[in-house]
């Protein structure tokens, strides 16, 4: 079996898309491929799994702020030169602007909706690996200056109602998150304490006032980790259970 990194096999219906924590159940060992989520999708679906099982998500707004380190070795040099402002003419660019102190809503090449392609990844993949269909989702995904970890600002809007001291315990008690959420004491997640962390990390958990029954979250999680090797790796830790078990 070959767990792969790629977006290559990740729609393809004959498939599984697989993250753990989500959906690690269609598993069953007959698998010769399986494909791995793109990175945003994965920190997305691992903190939105267990509040859709309880509530059923009607709607999805979701804005990313994803590390240049996303993009590959030419955007990590790109960065690197303009920090130490040689940046100035003939140096390989891996976006059409400079990256340092700026940020670019173009994450991969813009498609015929004018969606990235970046955007309509974590539109397609979370419906497929949440089983869901019928989730309205939409996204924008923007690049920023940061050496390793995603954050995304995410507005759930349920079809049941929920009790915000529901949704935490939920949260505290899912595989693979961890809470940061004292507001009061200016405690919630950030891309450079998750740096080389397998975790997924919530917080900044209020209702949405402008609508009954939404929520607003902020997700982050180090894409390099959770976000691409250690999610495969898990995958292939569920995968030798499976055979251990029979």
């Amino acid at each position: 079996c070959v767990i792969d990194n790629s977006s290559a096999w990740r729609m393809d219906p004959d498939v599984k898309l697989v993250v753990p924590e989500v959906n690690g159940q269609i598993l069953d060992g007959s698998e010769r491929i399986i494909a791995n989520p793109n990175c945003s999708t994965i920190q997305l679906v691992v903190a939105l799994d267990p509040l859709h099982r309880a509530y059923n998500i009607k709607r999805l707004v979701v804005s990313t702020y994803q590390s240049f380190t996303g993009t590959g070795a030419q955007a990590v040099e790109q960065y690197e030169t303009e920090l130490k402002g040689e940046g100035e003419s003939g140096y390989a660019m891996a976006y059409h602007y400079p990256i340092f102190e700026n940020c670019l809503p173009h994450c991969d090449i813009f498609l015929e909706n004018n969606y990235t392609k970046e955007e309509m990844k974590l539109v397609n993949e979370t419906r497929k690996i949440m089983d869901a269909n019928d989730i309205a989702v939409t996204a924008t995904a923007v690049r920023v200056p940061v050496h390793g970890g995603h954050s995304e600002s995410v507005n759930v809007e349920f079809k049941k109602q929920f009790d915000l001291e529901d949704v935490y315990i939920l949260l505290e008690n899912s595989e693979g998150i961890i809470v940061q959420d004292d507001v009061k004491n200016n405690i919630y997640p950030m891309p450079r304490f998750a740096r080389k962390k397998d975790d997924v990390f919530v917080g900044r958990i209020r209702r949405d006032e402008s609508i009954e029954k939404g929520l607003n979250m902020w997700i982050v999680a180090d894409n390099l980790r959770k976000g691409a090797a250690t999610n495969a790796v898990q995958i292939l830790q569920r995968m030798a259970e499976k055979k251990r078990k029979g």
